[in-house]
């Protein structure tokens, strides 16, 4: 399997790496072979794609491909062997700010410790590799082989495809390089012959990267389809608000799929959840059953979509899997909350838009408070208000709010009180 790493080391990098990883595991593949060019980028997303490497048990090779700069030197770090491009060069893997500003001193020095301990965990196998690898990270390490400086003090490691191919040493063994190759397919050949091997390519399409982009984006994109859902559940018949509500929903979790972050099992939720939901806007209205259990089958899905979970392994319902899908999908849902009552103060009163809540007052009309109200029980009156499924009534000349427990009725309509409780009347329409 041989996984493009050709930009940026940054979320979109990692996402590429765990599909192709994730592809590798479920097609068995043996070997694993990263076609790098990178400048550098993120050591947090560093340390991920490291800690995504390791759950690779096949073989890694890290296919240096003109670059290897900054994290990308030190990712290569923890591959089990480094090839070279006969143009390719890997170092300056110094820390630095995104803004290109040093780190203080104090944060470079804890970083420097826990990356060449990880680097150390995950290459054990590699006779001083670690230490080079300091070297292009830390200017004042000396690198030393024997009575040779390699490196001294006051610069940083960079190494050129011939200088990581040199020997040192006694026995003399190679720097850091495992090989120089002009492409991919020759560098496969020396490991398995001429014939001896097939690849998969993973390809990274335009629609994937503005996916994993749009991961970044998703609980703003939970909340606006949250926000628009609910607007057309207050609104009678079915539009733009269910339309647009229900294709950012969909954004979110196909950005997510298509992104490699999820399985075909949380797509089924997701699209029995949009079930319920037609049955409860559809068929049921006002059962509130479906509608509640596809709303938490939809929520439960984004959640299962954004886990990062990993073929032949166990589910494993750890905080480190789930917290930040979790967070995501709670931050969506607080954000639609907070527009949505955000909207009910701008907007403006009456026609469509009142129809979002119901008012206290219908045509001038004021609305009996029902704890002042003798029982209702029985007694026949009009719906003043389309009642889909709540709105108003009239008895008698006095208005309640009244809601129907199974389908809707137009403004007009005879209906018959059957209950009641603290805030509205619970009535059915009378036949005619």
């Amino acid at each position: 399997m041989v996984i493009p790493l050709r930009a940026q080391i940054a979320k979109p990098e990692l996402f590429i790496l765990r599909r192709g990883l994730k592809e590798a595991i479920d097609q068995g593949a043996k070997t694993v072979v990263l076609d790098m060019r990178t400048p550098g980028g993120s050591a947090a997303v560093t340390l991920e794609m490291m800690e995504a490497l390791d759950r690779f048990e096949g073989k890694r090779i890290t296919y240096v491909n003109n670059e290897a700069g900054s994290a990308g030197a030190i990712l290569a770090a923890v591959t089990d062997e480094i090839h070279f491009a006969p143009a390719g060069v890997i170092g300056a893997a110094e820390l630095i700010m995104g803004t290109g500003q040093d780190v203080p001193e104090g944060m470079k020095r804890k970083w420097n410790s826990y990356l060449s301990a990880k680097i150390r965990s995950l290459s054990d196998e590699v006779p001083g590799r670690a230490n080079v690898i300091k070297a292009m990270m830390d200017p004042e390490f000396e690198l030393k082989i024997g009575d040779e400086v390699i490196k001294p003090k006051g610069e940083l490691l960079t190494l050129t495809a011939t200088e990581a191919m040199k020997e040192y040493g006694d026995p003399p063994m190679p720097l850091l390089g495992a090989g120089i190759h002009s492409s991919v397919d020759k560098l496969l050949d020396s490991l398995h012959g001429p014939g001896g091997w097939s690849v998969t390519r993973v390809e990274v399409t335009w629609s994937e990267r503005v996916a994993q982009y749009l991961t970044a984006w998703s609980p703003l994109l939970m909340a606006a389809g949250m926000v628009l859902l609910f607007i057309e559940f207050k609104t009678p018949g079915f539009g733009i608000f269910g339309i647009g509500g229900g294709l950012l929903m969909a954004l979110v979790f196909f950005g997510h799929h298509a992104a490699g972050l999820s399985g075909h099992e949380p797509a089924l939720f997701f699209l029995l959840g949009v079930i319920l939901l037609a049955v409860e806007l559809f068929l049921l209205p006002g059962t509130f059953v479906f509608g509640v259990l596809g709303g938490l089958l939809m929520l439960g899905s984004l959640v299962w979509s954004m886990a990062d979970l990993w073929p032949e392994e166990p589910l494993s319902f750890s905080a480190d899997i789930f917290l930040w899908p979790v967070v995501n999908v709670f931050a969506g849902v607080v954000l639609a909350v907070g527009i949505f009552l955000a909207l009910l103060k701008v907007l403006p009163k009456g026609g469509r838009w009142g129809k979002l809540v119901l008012e206290t007052a219908v045509a001038g009309a004021p609305v009996a408070k029902l704890e002042s109200t003798p029982s209702l029980l029985g007694q026949a009156g009009m719906a003043v208000t389309d009642l889909f499924p709540s709105g108003q009534i009239e008895i008698d000349g006095r208005r309640y709010d009244a809601r129907l427990l199974v389908g809707t009725a137009e403004r007009g309509a005879p209906v018959r009180v059957t209950g009641g409780g603290e805030f509205e009347l619970i009535v059915e329409v009378i036949p005619s």
